[in-house]
């Protein structure tokens, strides 16, 4: 049985940041109901040279979606990274979905050998679509959105498994 890019790609991505924002929500939530500062947890990071959680939110939502528009072929949007409240970046993550949602099957499926070229910030890679997608993509948006969500959990927000996994 043959993979399809679509299946693997658009449904995971947009669950995935589905779930990450309604962490964004608890965040919220939290520094409201404990009169904290929403900067503290914005800032915030797990270790001094890991990227701090406004960062974490941008990567997932651009790994995303340069992912889908590197495999569909198309232009790869760029954003200011300009966020700097847990509602911004709520509707940064609204804003990625609904570019994830008008993707079509057909601009992704088959490209599983298509060859990817992305620069990197010191070279430039190239991979084939299946790999690129199972071992480039989907790992970056896990580990943002990961990474994302032990910031919060770190810093005392009432986050579990489910919150992460979102319900079925």
């Amino acid at each position: 049985m043959k993979t399809s890019m679509y299946q693997t790609s658009i449904p995971t991505f947009t669950r995935v940041l589905n779930n990450l924002a309604a962490i964004l929500e608890k965040g919220a939530a939290h520094a409201d109901a404990r009169k904290i500062d929403p900067a503290v947890l914005l800032n915030a990071r797990l270790f001094p040279d890991m990227f701090p959680f406004t960062r974490q939110v941008q990567l997932a939502a651009d790994t995303a979606n340069s992912g889908a528009a590197r495999l569909a072929g198309t232009e790869v949007p760029v954003h200011d990274n300009s966020e700097s409240s847990f509602a911004e970046l709520a509707a940064r993550i609204r804003k990625t979905i609904a570019q994830l949602e008008a993707f079509k099957p057909e601009q992704l499926d088959g490209t599983e050998d298509k060859t990817i070229t992305w620069q990197t910030r010191s070279s430039t890679r190239s991979m084939q679509g299946l790999p690129y997608l199972m071992n480039h993509v989907l790992p970056n948006l896990f580990f943002h959105t990961t990474t994302a969500y032990n910031i919060l959990r770190h810093n005392g927000v009432e986050l579990g498994k489910m919150d992460y996994l979102g319900r079925s």
